[in-house]
């Protein structure tokens, strides 16, 4: 099996490559943007259901926007791993980390995503205590924590790609 996808993985391996990065660095650059530049923006609203909402609307177009990027994030790992044979690699330890980070950032985004879905049913029947406490965690302790991972993981991808 892995023949034909070394095969497919270097025919294709500048495409592959490319979309693998630029999955990461939406995903990741994403978060970085919303945390950095926007959340900061939201706080000058006063109205706190008007900030609530925006934050939300706005939360909810970032996680619209990079679930396809994870998806092909994965697949393109997938392909590198297999068309690379980086199993056999001296440096699958750094294949394993990433594949370690990328899944605790995934499963940290479902979670956000899954809060941040209930809390806008909350917000749409005027439950503002109740949106705002899904939510709460996200700008201080959830989205810092997969921007870590993502530039860690980006880090390791370097390093990786030194190797092979």
């Amino acid at each position: 099996m892995s023949a034909p996808i070394s095969q497919f993985f270097m025919h294709y391996a500048g495409p592959i490559v490319f979309l693998h990065v630029l999955s990461a660095v939406i995903w990741v650059g994403g978060m970085i943007a919303i945390r950095f530049t926007v959340h900061p923006s939201l706080q000058s609203i006063d109205e706190p259901a008007i900030k609530l909402g925006k934050t939300l609307e706005i939360v909810g177009k970032l996680f619209n926007l990079v679930l396809p990027f994870i998806i092909i994030l994965l697949i393109t790992a997938i392909l590198m791993i297999l068309g690379l044979q980086l199993k056999a690699s001296n440096h699958y330890w750094i294949v394993i980390l990433k594949e370690a980070i990328w899944t605790i950032m995934t499963i940290n985004f479902a979670w956000m995503y899954w809060r941040r879905r209930r809390a806008w049913r909350h917000y749409q029947n005027g439950e503002l205590t109740a949106a705002k406490a899904l939510v709460a965690a996200f700008p201080n302790r959830l989205l810092p924590l997969n921007m870590l991972l993502g530039v860690i993981a980006l880090y390791a991808g370097v390093a990786l790609r030194g190797f092979t």
